[in-house]
């Protein structure tokens, strides 16, 4: 099993070689706490840390 890296700057959590949501390659496996979106339209949590998409996404990211 890979390890999961978090996104530097959009913060989502994946497993690979680039960002599935902003394609970028500058990434960390240090990062603290997750928070999964279903509906970032509804989710006050995802409008307060300003998420606009489905996804998991980390809390901190190092």
């Amino acid at each position: 099993m890979a390890k999961l890296k978090a996104c530097k700057n959009c913060n989502t959590i994946y497993e690979g070689d680039k960002c599935p949501n902003c394609f970028s390659k500058d990434s960390t496996e240090g990062f603290k706490g997750k928070i999964s979106v279903l509906n970032p339209e509804k989710s006050e949590i995802a409008q307060k840390l300003n998420l606009k998409n489905k996804g998991t996404f980390a809390i901190k990211v190092k």
